[in-house]
């Protein structure tokens, strides 16, 4: 593993509590992390980032459908810890439950659901990671290389990678993919309950601590079934490509 250091990122969590409600009916009896997508789950790319860079304590958020997540994990990586929602908590609340099992440094926060393929960013974000400077690092894409996004953007980001938010009515040129760095810290003013880390990243931009890193890859934005007749073909086309050896 690449290391920035004199710190690596050792702790990740994977978010699969979700409902997945757009992508009705597949998700009606299939957690979304579990649709497979050119023949892989969403969950075991997402498992397969965090794999190349050698991480080793990883946590599972839980919710809906929630013994098919936790029997798929179980299965395909057994040393993984399952942090289980009676109650959907939303992302904050989600990450802010298990904070007893990912630890007091820095840690990873994947979405189980994004398919982003490319540079291995993960790296460039340990690399960047400061925190001295950051209580969140958040991976980002051009809302023009986004495939399927359809807003406005998120974020607008400065020559040193602060970010602030657009204005309404406004057009943000990057976009969140789901990937981001967060201290423990963020939380201690946390609210009990669901609720989206939104809020805990604006408290941050307040400070000038919210920091963004560009995606140099492709990011999917998987949300209905349409998207996933739209793109399969692409991803999987990418991945052929991936495999293909050098002449």
């Amino acid at each position: 593993m690449v290391s920035s250091g004199e710190f690596m990122v050792r702790t990740a969590m994977i978010l699969a509590a979700g409902l997945g409600q757009r992508m009705r009916p597949l998700t009606d009896t299939l957690p979304k992390p579990l649709i497979s997508v050119a023949g892989k789950s969403m969950l075991d790319r997402t498992f397969e980032h965090l794999k190349k860079i050698e991480i080793s304590n990883i946590v599972v958020n839980t919710h809906y459908l929630a013994p098919l997540i936790v029997e798929h994990v179980n299965a395909l990586y057994p040393h993984t810890s399952i942090s289980h929602e009676e109650v959907l908590l939303e992302t904050g609340g989600g990450i802010k439950k298990a904070l007893p099992m990912l630890g007091h440094d820095p840690f990873f926060v994947l979405n189980g659901d994004s398919i982003w393929s490319g540079p291995e960013n993960l790296i460039g974000m340990e690399k960047k990671w400061s925190k001295e400077k950051m209580d969140a690092l958040l991976l980002l894409i051009s809302r023009e290389q986004a495939h399927g996004y359809e807003g406005a953007g998120d974020f607008f980001m400065d020559s040193q990678g602060r970010l602030h938010r657009p204005e309404r009515d406004e057009y943000a040129p990057f976009v969140y993919i789901g990937v981001q760095i967060v201290t423990s810290e963020l939380f201690a003013q946390a609210p009990e309950g669901p609720f989206s880390m939104n809020l805990l990243w604006n408290k941050a931009l307040e400070k000038d601590r919210l920091y963004g890193h560009i995606h140099g890859g492709e990011w999917f934005h998987m949300s209905t079934p349409q998207d996933l007749v739209k793109y399969e073909p692409i991803i999987a086309s990418t991945q052929a490509s991936d495999r293909t050896p050098d002449r």
